[in-house]
C-alpha cells in the first residue's frame, strides 16, 4: 500500500497514467510496476477529453493597404528589435545539417520585421 493519495487514474508511487483495468485482480503500473486493486475502480467512470485550439487563437491577421495577409503560427512574449512591441510569430527550420540546431524565424506582428535565431 502506498503513502500517497490521490487520484486513483494516477500510480500512487509514480504518478504513471495506470492502465484500464482488465481480466486480472490488480491493476499494476507499467513503469514502477506497484499493483493497487480492482476494487478501488468500482463504480468510478473514466472519461477523457481532448481539447483544441481554435483557428482564430493560433493566427494573426495583418491589413495592409495593398493586399490583406496572415502570418500563421504561435504568438510569443518575443520584443520587436525595431518597432519595440511584444508580439511575434515564429517558425523553425532544418537549415543546417541534421547534427546541427536549427533555426527560428520570428515574424512582428505589427510591423512584419523579420529576425532569424541560430539555436
Amino acid at each position: 500500500m502506498s503513502c500517497f493519495s490521490g487520484d486513483p487514474n494516477f500510480c500512487a508511487e509514480c504518478g504513471t497514467i495506470l492502465p484500464l483495468p482488465g481480466l486480472q485482480d490488480t491493476v499494476t503500473c507499467p513503469r514502477c510496476h506497484f499493483s493497487v486493486s480492482v476494487r478501488e475502480f468500482a463504480g468510478r467512470v473514466i472519461t477523457s477529453s481532448v481539447v483544441f485550439n481554435s483557428l482564430k487563437s493560433s493566427t494573426v491577421t495583418m491589413e495592409t493597404e495593398e493586399e490583406s495577409s496572415e502570418l500563421k503560427g504561435p504568438v510569443i512574449d518575443k520584443r520587436c528589435s525595431r518597432c519595440n512591441k511584444e508580439g511575434m510569430v515564429y517558425h523553425t527550420r532544418q537549415m543546417r545539417s541534421a547534427d546541427e540546431g536549427q533555426t527560428v524565424f520570428y515574424t512582428c506582428i505589427h510591423c512584419r520585421y523579420q529576425e532569424k535565431e541560430d539555436s
